[in-house]
């Protein structure tokens, strides 16, 4: 496999990696989690007046209309540095709405793609939310639980069952009908619980199908890149510290032990990254990628569990100092294989679709040079 970036891609790269590191320092890390925010706010200015906000989303209506390879390279930046910015939800909702949404729906974009505000996504996974046609109106019922930033965003992409269907809706997150609980997750990030009791919106909110099926990968595949730059920047710190860190008289990184638990997780990284890559490969190409998500989603879940537990265990006593940034990735890993959907269900749903097909990978619908 070639992973190597063209030089556009390595420029939007390093200027991520330069952003994030200007921002999230351990000493700043560990002073934001001990602050009542969500969301920081400095860097995300920054990733508005860098463009970063707007990779994905079309230049028709002022984005930089690039693809998937281009936004992963800056999520996996952004996962190394515990980046505290919606970065992947806001572009891929608005992108969303472009390709999906009626005409009436674009001036939404156009103001995500001028970062005059902010878009969330809900989990795909589980929705509980239903939706009835009535005339020119939507009539929703039900529940979502933990839509993250429901309380800074000012709409949301929702996933609604419509006469069995699923289906995108895009909802304003100001009306007085629709209830809020808010609350925090263990890794900073804010997320509310929305409930609506008969809540009429615009028929014209819904978007048309294909939606769904066109974000769900998506999804994935940039909370894959987010765990992939997080478990490789762990790694990278746990092998410095038993490199440096002395026991027995010994540095740790000598003990057999350490080293094959850390050559172990590397396996595990690059089984994630080479994985992610060919799903990211297969949506710039417009090939299917219904199995590549699913067994995707599964070895991030895999990968951010194995590693991050391995590397805070190596690092003793130290991996759960709260006063050090070590068991933040823990945090954030558990975060992300949630909003994954977890180990468990991607593989249920991998040996489900197995079970039907006896082909996967890019052997079966790609030509072998």
């Amino acid at each position: 496999m070639d992973f190597s970036l063209s030089d556009d891609q390595r420029a939007i790269q390093e200027l991520a990696l330069s952003v994030f590191s200007d921002y999230c320092t351990d000493e700043q890390l560990c002073s934001f989690a001990d602050s009542d925010e969500s969301r920081m706010m400095p860097l995300w200015q920054t990733c508005i007046e860098t463009g970063l906000h707007s990779l994905l989303i079309p230049d028709s209506v002022g984005g930089s209309g690039l693809k998937m390879t281009e936004l992963m390279v800056v999520l996996e930046a952004q996962g190394k540095s515990l980046a505290m910015v919606p970065l992947y939800r806001h572009q891929l909702a608005a992108a969303a709405i472009c390709n999906f949404g009626e005409s009436s729906l674009i001036p939404l974009a156009i103001t995500a793609a001028e970062g005059a505000n902010v878009l969330t996504i809900a989990s795909l996974n589980e929705s509980q939310l239903v939706a009835k046609v009535h005339g020119e109106q939507l009539i929703l019922s039900g529940r979502v639980d933990a839509v993250p930033e429901a309380s800074a965003s000012e709409c949301a992409l929702l996933s609604v069952n419509l006469d069995g269907t699923k289906r995108l809706v895009i909802v304003d997150l100001s009306l007085s009908e629709i209830e809020r609980i808010d609350g925090v997750l263990t890794h900073g990030e804010s997320v509310s619980d929305l409930i609506f009791n008969e809540v009429c919106i615009n028929a014209n909110q819904l978007l048309s199908e294909g939606a769904y099926d066109w974000l769900s990968p998506r999804l994935v595949a940039a909370q894959s890149a987010m765990m992939l730059g997080l478990c490789q920047q762990q790694l990278k710190r746990t092998v410095e510290y038993v490199t440096e860190r002395r026991q027995f008289e010994r540095q740790i990184g000598a003990f057999q032990a350490v080293q094959m638990a850390l050559a172990d997780c590397q396996i595990s990284l690059e089984t994630l990254r080479s994985t992610l890559w060919q799903l990211t490969y297969r949506l710039d190409a417009d090939l299917p990628v219904n199995a590549e998500s699913t067994s995707t989603a599964w070895h991030a879940c895999e990968a951010g569990h194995f590693i991050c537990h391995k590397t805070q265990h190596v690092h003793g006593g130290f991996g759960v100092d709260i006063s050090s940034p070590t068991y933040l990735f823990l945090y954030w890993s558990r975060a992300l294989s949630l909003a994954l959907g977890g180990s468990s269900d991607n593989l249920e749903r991998l040996g489900d679709w197995l079970a039907e097909n006896n082909t996967l990978g890019w052997k079966y619908d790609l030509e072998e040079k």
